[in-house]
């Protein structure tokens, strides 16, 4: 009796570990998509950069801060409609959140998965 019930909990131990190697995740190795610029565009790219590094810099936010806080301001003071107030706001975040939105929209089209 006791080598049948080794056997059965043999064959149990053994039906566990198939189905838990079959459902563990497998490892896929993707290819890495690495963005090339055409060729002769480097002074193109170059420029965007910095005008990129401009828009997005310590100017600009210094400039949003500012705009943020007048808009509150005519807000409160019943000088601006709340709808538009909102709208000034939700459009700065989408200025400074732009790379993290851009990232997100390529990592699901790619398939890479934001994050």
């Amino acid at each position: 009796m006791s080598t049948v019930r080794s056997f059965n909990q043999l064959t149990m131990v053994k039906a566990l570990a198939v189905a838990a190697a079959a459902a563990a995740p497998r490892i896929v190795h993707a290819q890495t998509i690495q963005p090339q610029n055409p060729a002769g565009s480097g002074p193109i790219v170059a420029a965007l950069s910095w005008l990129q590094g401009t828009l997005l810099g310590n100017v600009a936010t210094a400039v949003a801060v500012m705009a943020v806080a007048a808009v509150g301001f005519m807000m409160l003071t019943g000088r601006m409609n709340w709808r538009f107030g909102a709208t000034v706001i939700v459009g700065c975040f989408v200025l400074f959140g732009a790379g993290a939105i851009v990232s997100g929209i390529q990592g699901a089209a790619t398939g890479t998965g934001a994050g």
